[in-house]
């Protein structure tokens, strides 16, 4: 009886419904968001994500853990199966959860027991049972060439050095075709050398700026009209202007002035609330003030922990990072 691995729960009930028997697990854990640091093996490290993902306060860290726990655990007994089936799509959000897990791969003797892929440009929540059904039949045995790319991509997103993401892009990937874009499309979330912005925050204050302040319609126009692939949820969404609202020069708060956060709000008040720039913002957005310059910054993209000591700014047009 195969298991099966997928981006999240969403597309649990469709890959069901096609006919596909045996366990499907979510890999559940936004890698593009919070520390990945290198050196630490899939059971140690799941304890790191859990801490940051329950940060938050939207779960609470043991029951995270606990998931990622479960998850870890029905990898590991995948392997007494005689195949292993993932279902993954092509943006930033599902590629690093493919080469964390053929990464994993690598890591252990393969036996009786093999891998296989289903990964295309179609998003796996708005499929339908009858085309997953289909793609079932197109899936494609994991192979060596395959593996060693994603062994080699996922070091470099966990290297504490996030330049070596820019000497991976060059390599052959074409065995994992949407492994080098996603990679890139994590570099434009590090500040900008424009204005210290991500990209994504970038686009959630355009967004604003144009006159879209109801949170549940800045989320879209910030994304799904200005991205593609389509690869942010909308707590991550959220997680990037809270970052620009609860610092000591605010760029955008509430309409009533007070900071953007969750705590106290449910989830339907929490989207209808609106927000609006300061003149803080405004000049950010302009490219006359620097959002890290203002702020400061402290956080985490993978394996590079960004500090006022030590971080880097992506110049875009020149395709590189710059240490500060």
């Amino acid at each position: 009886m195969p298991t099966s691995f997928t981006n999240g729960d969403s597309a649990v009930p469709l890959i069901r419904a096609a006919g596909v028997t045996g366990p499907i697990i979510p890999w559940r854990d936004i890698l593009h968001e919070g520390p990945v640091p290198a050196g630490l093996p899939l059971e140690e490290l799941r304890a790191v994500r859990a801490a940051f993902l329950a940060q938050p306060g939207w779960n609470p860290y043991d029951r995270v853990l606990m998931e990622l726990t479960e998850r870890d655990d029905a990898l590991a007994r995948a392997f007494e199966g005689d195949e292993v089936i993932l279902w993954f799509e092509h943006d930033l959000y599902d590629q690093l959860q493919l080469i964390q897990i053929l990464d994993w791969c690598a890591t252990h003797e393969r036996g009786a027991y093999h891998f296989t892929l289903i990964c295309g440009r179609e998003y796996l929540g708005a499929s339908t049972p009858e085309r997953l059904a289909e793609r079932l039949l197109e899936r494609v045995a994991i192979t060596d060439v395959q593996i060693d790319i994603a062994v080699a991509a996922w070091a470099a997103f966990r290297s504490p050095d996030p330049v070596d993401i820019v000497r991976f892009l060059p390599r052959e990937t074409m065995a994992l075709p949407f492994v080098m874009p996603a990679l890139r499309r994590h570099l434009q979330q590090f500040p900008s050398t424009h204005n210290g912005l991500s990209r994504s925050q970038q686009y959630g204050l355009e967004a604003i700026a144009s006159g879209i302040t109801v949170l549940r319609q800045v989320y879209p126009a910030a994304h799904h009209q200005r991205e593609d692939p389509i690869w942010l949820g909308d707590l991550g969404f959220a997680r990037h202007l809270e970052a620009l609202s609860q610092v000591a020069v605010p760029l955008l708060t509430l309409a009533d002035g007070s900071p953007l956060g969750v705590s106290g709000v449910d989830g339907a008040e929490y989207w209808r609330q609106e927000v609006r720039l300061t003149d803080a913002g405004r000049a950010v957005l302009a490219g006359t003030a620097d959002q890290v310059a203002l702020n400061g910054i402290d956080h985490w993209l993978g394996g590079a922990q960004l500090t006022a000591n030590q971080y880097w700014r992506w110049d875009d047009s020149a395709a590189q990072l710059l240490q500060c």
